[in-house]
């Protein structure tokens, strides 16, 4: 075979990359190899620009049972049970079709639960796209919600929880990060770790076609367009409902050894990490695997990534029993090979041998690079902007500002999304989405609760990485404490540029460490994730987007907090009273700069304030908590009052005071380690208390009661003018479930 530019650029290989495979190969690879090393060596599979960076995270801890390295990660929460989640990316896939990108997406994180011996309970998603009044937008915004919601509601899979950005970096490249969280017995977790030579490896599920041939390396390419027209996998989330009960009724016999799903590079990647994580070999034959489509060969049958496919390692004397489960649930499988005593992923086709490759090459020996990160200059600017040039906002207004940021895209209600999904299925869900700061979910049989969240804000990464990375981590810890639940460990998502760019690496490098402080200060272990790169819109990275997923246990999943005011009560602000205005939403919807430093963060407070209110609820001294985050004190205030219909008389004057009298900063600064609380009036001594003795500031702000928001006679609005700016923000882009919707000018 002749090695030209053209043919590395179809599996995204360098020279170099070429090379080196020749080298451990003492030979030339076949076609079916090197399409094989193609997808295992891409960044989608290999991590080859990101390993370096990710052992920098702590992956260990009290709670911890599976750290990363199989499929999802798995925690103790206690009654002999495990918590398992992961959370994946389907970006470049989305941006192409976005209904189909976005339902593949949640197919491919739900099997990598079950694949664990867990069942799905949750769904949670993290999107990303550009600015709402583009058509595009419109399009891949409408599509993509509309995908997660068909499929996940097929399934019957609650989604419960997530958070949505819009910002033109996203604009040519939507980010869809799908995440699941499932439950199992401790001792029935299962791995993908093949072993037990002359065991049979069986492929069940749907018949592989073309769709999705090569998707992981062309998901690590800049390009959506162009590498994805055409590779787009086509889910059947009834199929996939079938496969979750067979697998997990498989599981409760003795005949399964390993348990892999087809995701990305569907049977090569299944193949070749069962053999390298049990140090085995596996010998397939690619003639035993049924196909929907005639004519493909070999090369295509190992690189396609059609959906619902499981493989599983069997006992030979099991397998009538396993294939009779199949059976019954009307799955398809097929015995493609067994597991071998010489470390080799061996494919045939027939007698012809067409690859013969120790496992460890495409999985061990996949080459990494660290890089140079140098930070851009013009973000360097940014950061340093003059928030003092910025004109300071009139009392008089204040009303119609905070309308404003309550009708913003990127603050107000989700309701239009939410309303999409099906979070009532199960039975589990205790809090629904919009009334608290994350979901809680039960665990049947049991007294306890799961706290669930996402989060990023993408501004704060942009414009000082280390500190953004911190903050993503801290803010959806706190998200979790704010229900009153303790943060067990997290699952994330790094959504970065061209990696070979020094500023996307450098946004890499510093996140990465930022994340990492925070989760060595909060005691939170990464035990799963993800890293996807090379996103761009047109020659311009995304911003930096490390999305981080946080589960957290309720001891008692009935003594929890919610976020809406109760009325009667006294509310306070816990933490930091002031906040600042650089990088906030504030100063780039109103004044139009995206500019400034994002706020800082003291992680030993972050502690001493997430514990406390942790405390508080669990001891019944509060049941109303809430972070603020994106709009500052003014709109998490204005969110209490309004998803409760309780109205709030306010007093800043001491915020005001810490803001350096700039009533812009008091009323929307943005802060850390920051949380609002309402009280009732025969508990606020004993909260007072527990504050200064637990070392966190805190400032009486007011009282709850009536139908209105007034806040030092600058504010003073309805709770039902408020609720209506605040549900106005996406109720002119409504979710359009027709998948052959297009845009002008744009053809599919």
């Amino acid at each position: 075979m002749q090695v030209t530019p053209e043919v590395l650029a179809e599996v995204a290989l360098t020279r170099d990359e070429y090379d080196l495979i020749v080298e451990k190969l003492g030979r030339e690879p076949s076609p079916v190899e090197l399409g094989m090393f193609g997808a295992m060596w891409s960044e989608h599979c290999g991590y080859k620009n990101s390993r370096p960076l990710l052992k920098r995270f702590p992956t260990t801890g009290e709670h911890v049972l599976q750290g990363p390295g199989e499929n999802a990660g798995a925690v103790d929460i206690g009654d002999g049970l495990a918590a398992v989640f992961k959370i994946e990316s389907h970006n470049h896939p989305s941006a192409v079709e976005p209904y189909q990108g976005a339902a593949t997406g949640v197919g491919g994180i739900v099997r990598d639960i079950f694949t664990m011996g867990a069942r799905p309970t949750a769904l949670l998603n993290s999107l990303r796209f550009g600015p709402l009044t583009e058509p595009r937008t419109q399009y891949l915004f409408s599509g993509v919600v509309g995908g997660i919601g068909g499929y996940g509601n097929c399934l019957g899979i609650p989604t419960v929880s997530g958070d949505i950005f819009f910002h033109k970096s996203y604009a040519g490249n939507p980010l869809v990060n799908a995440m699941c969280v499932g439950i199992a017995p401790q001792d029935q977790i299962t791995t993908a770790e093949a072993s037990g030579v002359g065991n049979l490896v069986v492929l069940v599920g749907a018949d592989t076609g073309r769709d999705g041939i090569q998707g992981a390396t062309f998901a690590s390419v800049v390009n959506p367009e162009e590498s994805h027209r055409g590779v787009i996998q086509v889910g059947n989330p009834f199929l996939e409902k079938l496969l979750i009960e067979a697998c997990l009724e498989l599981l409760q016999t003795p005949h399964v050894v390993a348990m892999q799903d087809l995701g990305a590079a569907g049977l090569t990647s299944s193949a070749v990490e069962c053999a390298s994580r049990g140090t085995v070999g596996i010998e397939i034959d690619v003639d035993q695997v049924s196909r929907r489509e005639t004519g493909m060969t070999p090369y295509e049958v190992m690189l396609s990534e059609s959906q619902e496919r499981m493989l599983v390692v069997v006992r030979p004397e099991g397998l009538d029993a396993v294939q009779r489960i199949f059976d019954y649930y009307d799955l398809h499988s097929d015995v493609i090979g067994t597991v071998t005593d010489d470390g080799k992923v061996r494919i045939t086709s027939g007698d012809e041998v067409v690859a013969d490759v120790p496992a460890r090459i495409y999985t061990d020996e996949c080459p990494t690079y660290t890089r140079e990160g140098i930070e851009k200059q013009a973000v360097a600017t940014l950061r340093e902007f003059d928030l003092n040039s910025v004109p300071d906002l009139e009392p008089t207004q204040a009303g119609d500002a905070l309308k404003r940021l309550l009708g913003a895209p990127n603050i107000g209600s989700r309701k239009p999304v939410t309303q999409t999904y099906d979070h009532t299925i199960l039975s589990n869900t205790v809090v629904a989405p919009i009334k608290a700061d994350a979901a809680v979910i039960r665990v049947k049989g049991t007294d306890s609760g799961l706290a669930v969240k996402t989060d990023c804000n993408p501004r704060y990464c942009y414009l000082e990485p280390f500190a953004g990375g911190a903050h993503a981590v801290a803010e959806a810890a706190r998200n979790v404490s704010c229900v009153g639940a303790q943060p067990l460990a997290i699952t994330n998502c790094l959504n970065f540029g061209n990696p070979e760019d020094p500023g996307v690496y450098y946004q890499m490098q510093q996140a990465v460490d930022g994340m990492s402080a925070a989760c060595n200060a909060l005691g939170i272990p990464v035990i799963s994730g993800n890293v996807s790169l090379y996103n761009e819109s047109g020659d311009t990275a995304i911003f930096p987007t490390p999305t981080v997923g946080v589960v957290g246990r309720l001891e008692d999943v009935n003594r929890y907090a919610q976020m809406g005011f109760e009325g009667g009560g006294a509310v306070y602000v816990l933490g930091n009273a002031a906040g600042t205005l650089g990088a906030s939403e504030y100063l780039e919807l109103l004044h139009g700069h995206t500019a400034g430093a994002p706020p800082a963060i003291d992680l030993e407070q972050e502690v001493r304030v997430q514990t406390v209110v942790r405390n508080l609820i669990s001891s019944g001294i509060i049941n109303v908590a809430h972070d603020t985050s994106e709009g500052g004190l003014g709109v998490a205030l204005a969110e209490s009052c309004i998803v409760s219909g309780v109205g709030l008389q306010a007093d800043l004057a001491d915020v005001l005071a810490a803001s350096g009298d700039r009533l812009d900063r008091a009323l929307f600064g943005e802060a850390a380690s920051r949380i609002i609380a309402e009280v009732s009036p025969d508990k606020e001594s004993t909260l007072t208390e527990q504050l200064a003795d637990a070392g966190v500031d805190f400032i009486r702000l007011g009282d709850t009661g009536g139908d209105r928001l007034t806040i030092n006679g600058m504010v003073d609005e309805s709770v039902a003018d408020l609720e209506a700016a605040w549900s106005a923000a996406l109720l002119s882009h409504s979710i359009d479930p027709d998948t052959t919707s297009s845009v002008p000018g744009r053809s599919f």
